[in-house]
This record gives structure tokens, C-alpha cells and sequence, in this order.
């Protein structure tokens, strides 16, 4: 399996999905859950004009956090 390497510490939505191998409507229905993972990635956010991004140091974070790894 390739691992993806993103070296931005902001992650965009499909950065984010490609990351969790998952597509990008699928962590929009995550995001509209009301699960402490799906509040885990909403504090992740951050809006930078009319764009969201992800902070990866927090999402590197909670996949360790689930995880164990």
C-alpha cells in the first residue's frame, strides 16, 4: 500500500480524504456527524478566507490517538 505524503501543515478536504483514504463526500458526512471524532476534526478547521483547511499536526494527532500507532 503507498502511503501519501503531504508536506503542507494545511491539509485541504481532498488532502484530507486521500489521508484517511476516504473520499471527499465522505468526510463531508463525517464532518455533518455529531461523534467525538467528527468534533475532533472540526476543531482541526481552520478557514482562511472563503477556504477551509485542516491542521495537520492536529489530524496527525487524533489518527494517533484512534489508532494506537
Amino acid at each position: 500500500m503507498s502511503e501519501v505524503v503531504i508536506p503542507s501543515p494545511l491539509l485541504t478536504l481532498e488532502n484530507l480524504a486521500a489521508l484517511l483514504h476516504r473520499t471527499p463526500s465522505g468526510v463531508r458526512a463525517t464532518l455533518h456527524c455529531h461523534t467525538e471524532f467528527a468534533d475532533r476534526l472540526k476543531s482541526a478547521r481552520v478557514k482562511l478566507g472563503r477556504r477551509i483547511y485542516f491542521r495537520r499536526d492536529l489530524i496527525d494527532q487524533l489518527i494517533v490517538e484512534s489508532t494506537g500507532i
